[in-house]
């Protein structure tokens, strides 16, 4: 049986990245449709489920992209609420790439630091796709995030929304710019910046004053670089005694949970790869490369 990966997304033109990197990671057939909305999934679901049964399910998956993280997992919710039965596929939520990145990024930072009680971390752009990814995975090792966003009560419905999901989660808003961004990062062991692309949310000097930052992730590849001094290709790379990585540094990594959740979704018919499953497979991706 081939691969049959159906791509629904929320934008009007399907992603073209989504698409290479599932043609990369084996997939032999891809369905694409953009401008997806909740009302039009069930009908693309079930004709994905009904021309297949038994065990030839788990060789057809749905893959939910587009820009918008929250239009994402309404098409997600709308996926599963078409299944009934054992007739089902797997699916996957990876708009705008925010678990993979996140994961990525969260994974790199856990083999410099230990992810616990003990460490605080801030993240800046903490209320856009990645860094809401971001916070959710490190509350759940029990980190203490500071959430960071230019407007206070953005930061306070993702501290709400984490502390739901995530039992015990130790997230404190802040609304910051310029030297109060700064002031947030001197008792921060890790400092990951996921803000928009082209804007510096911390500048190198307040890099360099953060003393206390043993790992500093920026993820942003567009110029300027959202944390001054970061070159986009630093992998591991120690900048002034902080350990430092940059977006396509990260990337690496992020390509390899991405494919590796692609080709996971076809070794079953129902798994659901939503932030914690592609973080999970982050860690075990990571501890078995050498």
């Amino acid at each position: 049986m081939k691969n049959i990966l159906l791509c629904l997304d929320s934008d009007p033109q399907p992603s073209v990245f989504d698409s290479i990197a599932a043609i990369d990671a084996g997939v032999d057939h891809l369905l694409r449709y953009g401008g997806v909305q909740p009302d039009d999934v069930r009908d693309l679901i079930h004709g994905a489920m009904f021309t297949r049964v038994d065990q030839m399910l788990k060789h057809t998956a749905v893959f939910v992209g587009g820009s918008d993280v929250h239009a994402g997992e309404q098409l997600l919710a709308a996926a599963q609420k078409a299944f009934f039965d054992h007739l089902r596929v797997s699916l996957m939520l990876d708009s705008n790439g925010a678990n993979t990145t996140a994961a990525a990024a969260v994974i790199a930072a856990r083999r410099h630091v230990p992810l616990a009680q003990e460490t605080t971390a801030v993240v800046l752009g903490a209320t856009g796709p990645v860094g809401q990814r971001v916070v959710r995975m490190l509350a759940k090792e029990g980190v203490e995030v500071r959430v960071v966003s230019r407007r206070l009560p953005r930061a306070e419905g993702v501290c709400h929304r984490i502390s739901r999901a995530v039992a015990g989660a130790r997230v404190t808003p802040h609304a910051a710019e310029g030297t109060e961004v700064a002031e947030l990062t001197q008792v921060a062991q890790l400092v990951i910046s996921a803000g928009a692309a082209g804007v510096e949310l911390l500048s190198n000097k307040a890099r360099q004053a953060a003393s206390s930052a043993a790992v500093v992730i920026d993820l942003n590849a567009v110029p300027p670089a959202g944390i001054g001094g970061i070159e986009t290709t630093d992998h591991g790379t120690k900048r002034d005694g902080q350990i430092c990585y940059g977006a396509v540094g990260v990337g690496g990594l992020k390509m390899k949970i991405h494919k590796a959740a692609i080709h996971r979704l076809f070794q079953a018919n129902d798994l659901v790869l939503d932030a914690d499953e592609i973080y999970d497979l982050g860690k075990r991706i990571d501890h078995d490369t050498p």
